[in-house]
């Protein structure tokens, strides 16, 4: 079941966010160029950062199947936009579970995420969700040995970052700011997405011309 954001820390979660990114019309680039940049909290955001297209927060726990299950369906979707210059795309790693092994399993996944330069984040993820411990609850997995491929695999070599797991507290500290209830939480200009944010052409059409759920 996809849990959701409560409404008040929703919005102050997603005004804080828009506070730090620079505004133009909407969906027009000002400089053209979209870069991944890695923020001081860790969020990374896929955007260029000159215009004033809106912004999609995506807040995730690389071990929470849902949230696997809307990469799978909407990724391909939001990175075309986002490359498009119609959204600027930040992506939160968090850890939500406090069960073992789910919560080992998130936090040595998300520090391994920290360690991974922006060039090779977004194929870092895809390896990630790719081997993403199953069945959930049960499973142990994204060791520090198969993190350090995956990073290799992506086109990175940060094999002592990922084994020290050097941000794990900085993960922690950062995901322990944020009133989540459950991930993914999908936030569209400050307004949290149902289901639409599952389905490639509904979530389209609000990010290009439509607005999210009132909260």
């Amino acid at each position: 079941m996809k849990k959701r954001l409560l409404a008040v820390a929703l919005a102050c979660v997603a005004i804080a966010v828009l506070g730090v990114l620079a505004f133009s019309p909407p969906g027009v680039s000002s400089s053209g160029e979209v870069t991944l940049t890695r923020q001081a909290d860790g969020s990374m955001i896929l955007a260029d950062l000159g215009s004033e297209a809106p912004v999609l927060d995506v807040y995730e726990d690389f071990d929470c199947p849902v949230c696997k299950d809307m990469h799978s369906k909407v990724d391909a979707t939001i990175r075309k936009l986002a490359q498009e210059g119609k959204v600027k795309v930040v992506f939160h790693t968090v850890t939500i579970f406090r069960d073992e092994p789910m919560r080992s399993n998130s936090i040595r996944a998300a520090a391994a995420a920290r360690c991974v330069p922006e060039g090779s984040w977004l194929a870092f993820r895809d390896e990630v969700y790719a081997m993403q411990p199953a069945p959930h609850g049960v499973a142990s997995g994204f060791t520090v040995e198969e993190l350090t491929r995956a990073a290799r695999k992506a086109g990175a070599s940060v094999d002592a970052c990922v084994t020290s797991q050097t941000y794990a507290q900085a993960h922690l500290t950062e995901t322990a700011k944020i009133p989540l209830q459950g991930t993914p939480t999908v936030v569209l200009d400050g307004q949290m997405l149902g289901d639409e944010a599952f389905d490639p052409a509904a979530l389209e059409r609000l990010i290009t011309g439509g607005v999210g759920v009132q909260v």
